[in-house]
């Protein structure tokens, strides 16, 4: 018994139920419990399973009774017990121990503890009355109380009576000390003796009522600290010994008087531990003592819970567990990898408001589950070896007994063993016992079968009986051969039958057949999409199950038919006898009549006259001749009987034929039930290894993925900030002031970390070691052996800066999708108020009866928006809640590098070399966060000026409106609306005012001036562009097509341009892309900070997108021309601009050239063109959702057309190949192409045009070819459409002509239809790199940095003059 055995922690959870106030916010729910098992689902679809899960709706008693009663039974038996409640405050901890003690407080309500000590106090009475009634002596029971609390790090002992109110203030002196076996015990603690249940309940009430409890804005009364009642029991009782040793101690003392009494003292304690819960101090409140409270209980939640990862964690065991970080985890030593028998109950809130503290408990109470504890008796020492002795007795007395038996033998070598005829006759017993259950239950099949076929044989018989007996009646006799014809025409019909129900059972085979090949052919689930091993195996087992019918119905059948000819031939049998019989029977009686005839005329001629004689003789002849009848009759019979007789021997051969027969389809199904369980086996084997590779692919993908992901954003991480450094320590240079020799060699000392390859190759040795940078030689030159450049060192410091890296992206990914999710927290809270206020205000008047309907209406349609708003927020708090979930999830499937480990397992010098660079990353890391809060505070003086100057100019605004106003009564009814809002707090709408003063001067085809502030150009940005006309020539020839604009600003080439009827974007090789207004010819903003030239650029729903080496810009020109996203080539997302200090032509590793993008019909699709494939992203959620893949060579250019409800994506590729794609609404991952275009150019395709069912290409061949979408193939080409390469393809508006543009800056006019040419005409003296169009206009840039504005003067198929 006192052997250690391993012990799992138990882990319960409960969730609490929700609060009035969680009700009235309008929280949702985001657990839910399985039914009839220990799991709980959070979110949509994550798992976590317990030992136990309470509902909403448990009730105390049953979490005692599944949680702690079987520890206070241990306690009895000498074992340690701990539970201990976790969670966040205001989960239901202290109500759930019962350590907060409440007047009003109901039976039913009662906690963990007050529960236990009833059950403590009533077992004690059972045993000592049990002891009593056994005539044993009396166990004798002792009962120590202690409460301890932690607070502030200082334990304190809350049963002390002379501690005063400024004691918790004062320095503790309890202290916490281990014993030799290693045990956790404390000095300086108050130990009560208590002798009853009321007495123990009073020592709880005292220290409950001692502990230090606040209010705060999660907990009116929160747990300020963690509180540990501890129950030391100790009993004296009579030893208890096992069956085994009682037949020892029998056999020892052979009828000898009873041995007498042992006694054996245990000792258990039992730990109840009510944590303070984990806490924010931004959701608390907390300010004052009550922060430092919140922050003290978190530090000791935290080295709880890196115990609990450290022994249940097992990607993370380590030798070191970290009980002593906290004094909390250093009393709870014993529970946790101890010798405890230990449950855990995880309280947690139901409301998604406290979404991410559910997760994190449910983690760790995930973990600790993994835990275990060396579970063993607490004995004392003169129990313990009387256990152990008497243990070793009974071992002794078996082997004795073994001995005696002959199961272990010595042999001559001296070495035990054991007798191989024990193992024999064990086995031997085994198959006999198997044979007897065989026998048994073959035996009760037979008795079975012999009822039955008694039972049939019986009443066949009666029914043959039957037929005979009315046969005979009708009759008179069973003198005729028609009774053995009946018997054959009923035998006849029988086969008969049993041939149509063969057929039957034959058509219905192949009708099932059919139908199942039908559903194989035609249902949802076809084998194609199944693997080829699938397909052959369901074959085989389809054509086994069908031979097996077939043959399960020819023996039903052929066994019918041999039943039948079997009873044939038993009546034939039986016939022959009788028929012989009668006949013996009618030869006697003639033979005898015969001679009583002779008799009798003999005495007639002897005594009577003649006429007598003739009259007796005439009597006797037709006796016989009607005997000679019968007889004839019976011959007939007999005869007929022969015949039938003779065909018995083909009835016999065909028996035995059908006997064969039988026996051999009854082979055939035993081994075709045989391969059925093969076949079945074998698929199933083979599946369950399809199934196991399968799920191992999927996580590998998933790994590498994930993996791929990180080392994207490690790199571009590290190139951001290797791009960065010089100005760093640039700036930081500039702080210190160096003041002699010395302090400037400190100050240039860590200048050997800005080579930019020092990140690039971790391990690189500093050439520049022994020399300072300014020449002077250094006093203590760095170390040049070859511990640094150890290819082990560096690839250990990769491993963990890797690591590092993703720690910290993770985090961040997790703390955004955080601040997110408590944004709609706040926003559905607010909803929720305003719909509370406007419900209250439709009851006022509602009651008041004023104008009710319109009212009511009005503010019924209100409730509605701000029901709709709600639910939406509460969407897009599950998607938050799902995302983190996902992000948990690759968080576990990413932990490949062990920190831990890969650090103990480093020797001196790999840990300095380590060290070194963990060093040099902690000055880094500090110099960027210096310079990231200096910039956050400039950044929040110039909000502050901002907001300064807004207010001024709002101001002066409203007093310019204020006097248009008198001469405008809709303008003066909006200003009084904004005063309106002004009074209840709200800021006014001068978006109103503002397009209202707008809307009174028509501005369109007119050119004016800048006239609002925000067109000023910045700094750095030359002048503002300006769109000016272009004189029409006077000659009479002149071009149909004409240049009426001329847009002029881009200070280099212009790559791109995109526009709609009012606005006109141009993105140039100056990095800026230029926003231009067509009614006031003016540039509204200019759109910079670009890595390199914008070569793409496109516009949807305000919403601007330009593309720039790997990047994709997305502006929000609504608010101030601000960048909101930042795209990859390889499918990142980053908020705000990501690329913002990038000034260089090269492309970061991993990521490619983008050459071209294009919006869907919808605006809610993107696709953009980078090496030789496209990536889709969906601009509702801003994530990459796919890629189009297919070309060999670099995709140039694409457009996108919509068509039966999804995209028809068309590429024009460096592999001179033009494709089709098709992608429907919400698809994923890769897409191939589902047409190439044949024939191919020649070269590179460089421009594609799309107009109604028409698509026209041009490349480098400088060849223009049209194709039919429809029919997807060639339609026209114009072969040498120009002398130079067409660079851009365009539709003229309004009017079936196709325009094509070359480098050297004609343009050229073709038929939409024919592709006849209509004329050309020299549009720039420069190449033509873009054009647009628009309902009205084209628009041509080109590198002579303008864009020129076309316009047709009439109809253009007549040609261009």
């Amino acid at each position: 018994m006192s052997g250690q055995d391993e012990s799992s922690v138990r882990v319960a959870l409960r969730i609490r139920p929700q609060l009035a106030r969680e009700k009235i916010e309008g929280c949702h729910i985001c657990t839910f419990c399985m039914p009839a098992e220990p799991q709980v689902m959070l979110g949509k679809d994550k798992a976590f399973t317990y030992d136990y899960v309470f509902d909403m709706d448990s009730q105390q008693d049953i979490i005692y009774t599944h949680c702690t009663e079987k520890l206070i039974e241990g306690c009895f038996e000498g074992y340690n017990a701990t539970i201990f409640a976790y969670g966040q405050t205001g989960s239901g901890k202290t109500y759930t121990m019962g350590t907060g003690f409440d007047v009003n407080i109901s039976e039913e309500e009662l906690g963990i503890i007050p529960r236990a000590v009833k059950h403590l106090f009533r077992g004690i009475e059972e045993r000592r009355d049990s002891a009593t009634e056994q005539g044993k002596p009396v166990p004798e029971f002792k009962i120590n109380a202690q409460f301890l609390e932690l607070y502030n790090e200082e334990v304190l002992d809350l049963f002390e009576s002379t501690r005063d109110v400024d004691g918790k203030r004062q320095k503790s002196t309890i202290k916490i000390h281990e014993d030799a076996s290693g045990g956790i015990y404390t000095v300086g603690v108050t130990t009560r003796t208590v002798t009853s249940e009321a007495e123990m309940m009073q020592c709880l009430k005292l220290g409950a009522l001692s502990r230090t409890t606040a209010s705060t804005q999660m907990n009116i009364q929160s747990s300020r600290s963690h509180a540990i009642f501890t129950i030391h029991l100790c009993q004296v009782r009579v030893c208890t010994p096992d069956d085994s040793s009682n037949e020892t101690d029998g056999r020892l003392a052979n009828g000898s008087s009873k041995i007498s009494s042992e006694f054996e003292t245990l000792t258990a304690k039992f730990h109840f531990v009510d944590l303070a819960g984990s806490e924010r101090l931004k959701r608390t409140g907390a300010t004052g003592d009550r922060a430092k409270e919140g922050i003290s209980i978190n530090c000791g939640l935290l080295a709880l819970g890196n115990v609990i990862s450290a022994l249940g964690d097992r990607s993370k065991r380590s030798t070191h567990v970290p009980y002593r970080d906290s004094k909390l985890t250093r009393l709870l030593q014993d529970s946790l990898g101890g010798n405890s028998q230990t449950v855990m109950i995880a309280c947690i809130s139901p409301s998604d408001r406290d979404f991410m503290e559910t997760l994190s408990c449910l983690n760790y109470a995930n973990r600790a589950r993994n835990i275990k504890n060396k579970v063993m008796v607490n004995q004392d020492k003169a129990s313990q070896q009387i256990s152990a002795l008497r243990t070793d007795i009974a071992r002794l007395q078996m082997e004795l007994m073994e001995y005696k038996t002959g199961k272990r033998m010595v042999g001559e070598d001296g070495m035990e063993s054991i007798n191989d005829m024990v193992h024999e006759n064990s086995m031997l017993q085994t198959e006999n016992s198997n044979l007897r259950i065989r026998v048994k239950a073959m035996q009760e099949t037979i008795d079975a079968q012999r009822a039955r076929l008694t039972q049939y044989l019986s009443d066949q018989a009666n029914q043959v009986l039957a037929k005979v007996g009315t046969y005979w009646d009708r009759n008179n006799g069973p003198y005729s051969h028609c009774y053995s014809d009946c018997w054959f025409c009923v035998c006849r019909a029988k086969l008969l039958e049993s041939e149509s129900v063969n057929e039957n059972l034959r058509k219905t085979l192949s009708r099932a057949n059919t139908r199942s090949s039908l559903y194989a052919g035609g249902g949802s689930f076809s084998p194609a999409h199944f693997a080829p091993e699938i397909v052959a195996s369901d074959i085989i087992e389809m054509d086994f199950q069908a031979d097996l019918a077939n043959i399960t119905c020819e023996i039903a059948i052929k066994q019918k038919l041999i039943d039948e000819l079997e009873n044939s031939q038993r009546r034939l049998h039986t016939l022959k006898q009788q028929y012989e019989q009668k006949l013996m029977m009618l030869q006697s009686k003639i033979r005898d009549t015969q001679l009583e005839r002779d008799k009798v005329l003999h005495n007639m001629v002897e005594t009577c006259t003649e006429e007598k004689a003739k009259k007796i003789k005439l009597e006797y002849e037709k006796k016989l001749s009607s005997m000679n009848k019968e007889m004839q009759k019976l011959q007939s019979a007999q005869k007929e009987h022969a015949r039938l007789l003779k065909n018995q021997s083909q009835y016999e051969k065909q028996l035995k034929k059908l006997n064969q027969d039988v026996a051999e389809m009854k082979k055939t199904k035993v081994g075709l039930m045989r391969q059925m369980k093969e076949v079945q086996e074998k698929n199933r084997v083979s599946e369950c290894r399809r199934n196991r590779e399968i799920a191992t692919l999927k996580k590998d993908q998933r790994k590498h993925e994930h993996q791929l992901r990180q080392l994207e954003a490690q790199k571009r991480q590290q190139d951001l900030v290797l791009r960065r450094k010089n100005e760093e320590v640039t700036a930081l240079r500039r702080q210190v002031r160096p003041t002699s020799g010395k302090v400037n060699r400190k100050v240039s000392l860590p200048e050997p970390l800005q080579d930019p390859s020092h990140r690039g190759i971790p391990g690189r040795p500093h050439s520049a070691g022994a020399v300072a940078p300014n020449g002077t030689p250094r006093k203590y030159p760095l170390r040049t052996g070859s511990v640094y450049t150890t290819r082990t060192a560096r690839a250990k410091w990769q491993s963990l800066e890797r690591r590092i890296t993703d720690i910290i992206m993770q985090r961040l990914t997790i703390s955004n999708m955080e601040a997110d999710m408590n944004r709609f927290l706040k926003q559905r809270e607010d909803l929720t108020k305003r719909r509370e206020k406007v419900s209250r205000k439709r009851e006022k008047i509602a009651t008041e009866g004023t104008d009710t309907d319109r009212s009511i209406q009005s503010l019924n349609e209100e409730m509605d928006a701000l029901a709709a708003n709600i639910d939406y927020i509460n969407d897009s708090i599950a998607d938050c809640q799902a995302n983190i979930m996902q992000m948990e999830e690759a968080k576990e499937e990413g932990d490949t590098v062990d920190i831990t480990a890969v650090i103990s397992s480093c020797n001196l010098s790999e840990a300095r070399f380590l060290l070194d660079h963990f060093l040099h990353m902690a000055i880094n890391k500090g110099l960027q966060a210096a310079q990231k809060d200096s910039q956050v505070k400039m950044m929040e003086g110039r909000l502050k000026q901002t907001e300064i100057n807004s207010a001024t100019q709002n101001q002066l605004l409203f007093h310019m409106l204020k006097e248009k106003a008198e001469l405008n009564p809709e303008l003066d009814a909006l200003l009084g609306n904004a005063l309106q809002g002004i009074d209840e707090g709200q800021p006014p709408r001068w978006s109103c005012c503002m397009l209202v003063v707008v809307n009174l001067t028509p501005l369109r085809g007119t050119f004016l001036p800048p006239c609002y502030p925000w067109q000023r150009p910045r700094k750095g940005q030359g002048t503002w562009g300006v769109i000016n006309p272009v004189s029409s020539p006077k000659s009479s020839h002149a071009a149909r097509l004409q240049c009426v604009y001329v847009a002029e600003g881009h200070t280099k080439p212009v790559m791109c341009v995109d526009c709609t009827d009012d606005l006109l974007f141009t993105g140039s090789k100056d990095r800026t892309c230029k926003v231009w207004n067509l009614v006031t010819g003016q540039e509204i903003m200019s759109l910079g900070d670009h890595p390199s030239s914008v070569v793409s650029v496109r516009y949807c729903s305000s919403l601007v997108f330009t593309v720039s080496t790997a990047y994709i810009k997305v502006w929000d020109i609504r608010d101030s021309a601000k960048c909101i996203r930042t795209l990859t080539s390889s499918g990142q997302v980053s908020s705000g601009d990501s690329c913002v200090s990038l000034r260089s032509l090269s492309i970061p590793p991993g990521e490619n050239q983008i050459n071209q993008i294009s919006l869907n019909p919808t605006g809610s699709y993107l696709y953009s063109a980078s090496g030789n494939l496209v990536r889709m992203w969906d601009l509702r959620k801003f994530v990459s959702t796919g890629k189009l893949t297919g070309h060999l060579g670099p995709v140039l250019c694409l457009t996108v057309d919509q068509g039966n409800g999804q995209d028809v994506v068309l590429t024009g590729s460096k592999d001179h190949t033009l494709k089709m794609f098709e992608v429907t609404e919400g698809v994923q991952g890769s897409i191939v192409s589902c047409h190439n275009f044949e024939p191919p150019h020649q070269e590179c395709i460089v421009s594609l045009a799309v107009q109604g069912n028409s698509l026209y290409s041009s490349s480098r061949d400088y060849c223009i070819k049209k194709w039919d979408l429809s029919r997807k193939r060639l339609v026209q080409q114009a072969a040498s459409a120009h002398s130079d390469w067409v660079s851009a393809l365009g539709v003229v508006p309004g009017c079936p002509v196709m325009l094509s543009a070359d480098r050297g800056g004609l343009l050229k006019l073709w038929h939409a239809d024919t592709l006849a040419p209509l004329g050309d005409l020299r549009g720039h003296d420069s190449p033509v790199n873009g054009l647009a169009t628009n309902s009205s206009q084209l628009f041509t840039a080109s590198d002579d940095r303008t864009v020129k504005i076309w316009q047709a003067k009439g109809s253009l198929e007549e040609g261009i003059h």
